[in-house]
């Protein structure tokens, strides 16, 4: 049922407010209605008298200092008696129930991520560019994601973000006050309707105002300074008094929702009441306010809590911001009506919601709880399904998830030749996933690596299983297709196939399985083995000159073989790099190979993984690779490991602004520079390829590499020509004059 404004809405109701006391809703509406919005739908007729008192007051009342030492008393009066009465001075404007049903109406609603929220004990003017950016974004994504959701779901938002030096100014963009020198005289940004020109903004447009301030949550008993709730009560005054005298009278209600916010926390203040009680006083205008403030106007304050996660990025589902939402949303409703869909009637379809998601992980809900579903035996009908107990469903889960080996143990794998044995050795960390270095047991030389896949009756589908179904399977597919492009730089298949259980096996067909809970595991084993970057990195820091040079001709090599079979390796990162001990140049030399080949591109319809640090600019963006995008991760690569700084990101947006800083300011060319100037060019060749749908031109750079490396453009060249060829043709060539011929393209 959609909601609407009628005096039969209008049921008081009592419930928990957010400050934990029960109280009769001040509003006098239920929390499924708007509790922001008076009974009346406008304001009060005022008298001529009284109109013109308070057009007097418009023009008087600009200095919030005067109201300000008037007022701080009374609140600082109000909090210390209160915090004797173990009491808090304000009542929250908001239910639990409210702030609980828009959880639940807003459950699957994508607000958009933000920038950071810039946050420094030592203030700059750059902070305060960012500080400012960053609160605009954020009021545009709330009523941006709550006009679109309750409203209207297409179309344009009614709405912008305009931001005022102090009450009666005017207002400016914060680029245009970035122009004008004036940002560090802003007070906040304000919601407006569009109900005229942007650039000749009036405060009766403005729907809601955020007062941004510095450091609001100083620990005291209602979480705002005195001065910061003084300075917030100043401007919900003017609000009132703008409205009040308005042609436009747009804006149903006789009370203003204020956001309170700084780079961390946050908090709403609900300001309003009856101005026809406002006594004139042309001589001491700010004393006659204040009186008002104290004996007719209702304030009610939020608790203040955090809006900004440590990250600086905005906490859509927390508290605060949900607060600063249900705020919005009210102030919205004021100025458009009622929305066409109601908080309560998305939150009714909260319990639908999980009952979907229990059928997509074929869950079942009884009285012991969450049971999993299996299918029935071969005895039994295909339809139907069987619970198991919660006891053997718990010992049969706990076998599947120790399917883990510790050093000396035995694995026995079986493939479509037969069955191999090996030993497990050590268990490597710092990749993806688990995984185990082992020998093989007919040649214990040399080191083999061992990934353990999902087991094919994992009832919970989780990331993890679809990581180790990557790592074994898919990169098993991908592996066999790069098996007819040899090249050191790839890894390389040893043996693939299930793993072989102690005891009797009843499986019925080769492919099948039986009930033991290892029965069917796939198993995938790989030379060479080696060392993670991010793990060399982490204990011995940034790479030499030699170092960066050979780690970037290396795993360019790799990615040309792959790209002659159309493969494109879409996860370059640290932990996919490893350190190898190059046996043929000795046991202080290295060679580095690009491991974890299960997410690689192989078609269009393949999606790369997605590395916040070190992905691709295009497949942030679109979720595709472009042909050069795996060298573009590389650069990222050679960045990190010659020593650059690679800040932490939370979000895709903050990912790709980090991108277009580093290449547009040249900190990346910079940080190379100083290590290698063919680094550097590099960087500035894939700098001008991104984005684009040109390949990279491989032997060009690997040329030149293998010339500062090995100081001649043959040696060390030798093995990439090899790799482009066929057996037969290596077989039926001289070798020297073939890789010549190659050379010389």
């Amino acid at each position: 049922m959609e909601m609407g404004f009628h005096q039969r809405d209008l049921d008081s109701i009592e419930g928990q407010s957010l400050d934990g006391s029960f109280r009769r809703s001040r509003s006098g509406i239920s929390p499924d209605r708007l509790s922001g919005v008076s009974t009346s739908s406008n304001y009060i007729h005022t008298s001529r008298r009284v109109f013109k008192g308070l057009k007097e007051y418009s023009k008087k009342l600009i200095d919030i200092e005067p109201f300000s030492h008037g007022i701080e008393d009374w609140i600082l009066e109000k909090t210390s008696t209160s915090s004797a009465e173990r009491m808090l001075p304000f009542k929250s404007p908001f239910l639990i129930d409210e702030v609980r049903k828009l959880d639940y109406a807003l459950e699957g609603v994508l607000f958009q991520q933000l920038f950071r929220m810039p946050y420094s004990l030592y203030a700059s003017n750059d902070l305060k560019e960012d500080e400012y950016f960053a609160l605009e974004d954020f009021l545009r994504a709330t009523v941006d994601g709550l006009w679109h959701t309750f409203w209207q779901q297409d179309g344009p938002v009614p709405f912008f973000v305009s931001c005022p030096r102090h009450p009666g100014s005017k207002f400016y963009t914060v680029e245009r006050a970035i122009m004008r020198g004036r940002l560090g005289q802003l007070s906040g940004a304000a919601l407006v309707c569009k109900t005229g020109s942007e650039s000749h903004v009036r405060w009766d447009q403005v729907v809601e105002f955020a007062l941004f301030k510095h450091d609001i949550a100083e620990g005291n008993e209602i979480g705002f300074s005195a001065a910061t709730l003084s300075e917030a009560l100043f401007y919900g005054f003017h609000l009132l008094l703008a409205r009040s005298l308005s042609k436009y009278n747009t804006a149903g209600g006789d009370s203003v929702n204020l956001l309170v916010l700084d780079s961390k926390f946050g908090g709403v203040i609900k300001f309003g009441g009856d101005l026809s009680k406002l006594e004139y006083n042309s001589n001491d205008p700010y004393h006659s306010v204040v009186e008002w403030v104290k004996l007719h106007a209702d304030i009610s304050i939020s608790p203040v809590d955090r809006i900004w996660n440590k990250l600086g990025n905005a906490n859509w589902e927390d508290l605060g911001t949900l607060q600063l939402l249900l705020a919005t949303y009210y102030s919205i409703a004021q100025w458009k009506g009622p929305p066409k869909k109601s908080i309560s009637a998305l939150a009714a379809d909260h319990s639908l919601r999980l009952q979907r998601r229990r059928i997509e992980c074929r869950f079942n809900e009884n009285d012991n709880g969450l049971l999993p579903l299996l299918k029935a035996s071969q005895s039994q009908r295909q339809e139907e399904i069987v619970e198991l107990e919660p006891e053997e469903d718990s010992s049969f889960r706990k076998q599947l998830s120790n399917l883990k080996f510790n050093p000396g143990d035995m694995m026995v794998l079986e493939d479509q030749l037969g069955q191999q044995g090996f030993q497990i050795q050590d268990t490597l960390l710092g990749g993806n996933c688990l995984s185990y270095s082992a020998v093989s047991l007919e040649d214990t030389s040399e080191l083999l690596t061992v990934y353990i896949g999902s087991h094919p009756s994992r009832l919970e589908p989780s990331w993890e299983d679809m990581s180790l179904w990557y790592q074994v399977q898919r990169q098993t597919k991908v592996l066999n297709i790069l098996k007819g492009i040899p090249s050191k730089y790839l890894p390389e298949i040893v043996a693939s196939g299930r793993i072989l259980h102690s005891g009797p096996c009843k499986k019925q067909s080769p492919g099948g399985r039986c009930d033991h809970p290892w029965c069917g595991t796939p198993i995938l084993v790989t030379r060479p083995i080696g060392e993670p970057l991010s793990a060399i990195i982490s204990r011995s820091g940034p790479f030499s000159t030699e170092d960066a040079l050979r780690c970037c001709r290396d795993c360019l090599s790799a990615l040309r073989s792959a790209s002659m079979a159309n493969i494109q390796h879409g996860d370059i990162c640290p932990e996919n790099i490893i350190r190898v001990i190059d046996t043929h140049l000795g046991r202080n030399r290295f060679m580095y190979v690009p491991i974890s080949w299960g997410r690689a591109v192989l078609e269009d319809r393949d999606s790369p993984a997605v590395n916040l640090q070190f992905s691709s600019t295009h497949a942030l963006q679109q979720g595709k690779l472009y042909p050069a995008s795996d060298a573009e991760s590389l650069v990222y690569l050679l960045y990190f490991i010659c020593g650059g700084s690679m800040q932490q990101q939370d979000s895709i947006e903050s990912a790709l602004q980090w991108r277009e800083k580093c290449w547009a300011r040249r900190l990346i060319q910079q940080q190379l520079g100083e290590v290698s100037a063919l680094l550097k060019a590099f960087a500035d060749y894939v700098d001008s390829l991104c984005g684009t749908p040109y390949p990279v031109d491989y032997d060009i750079w690997l040329k030149r590499l293998n010339r500062v490396i090995d100081g001649s453009t043959d040696r060390g060249k030798l093995a990439e020509v090899v790799a482009t060829m066929r057996v037969e043709d290596v077989a039926e060539s001289s070798g020297t004059s073939r890789a010549g011929t190659s050379l010389s393209c």
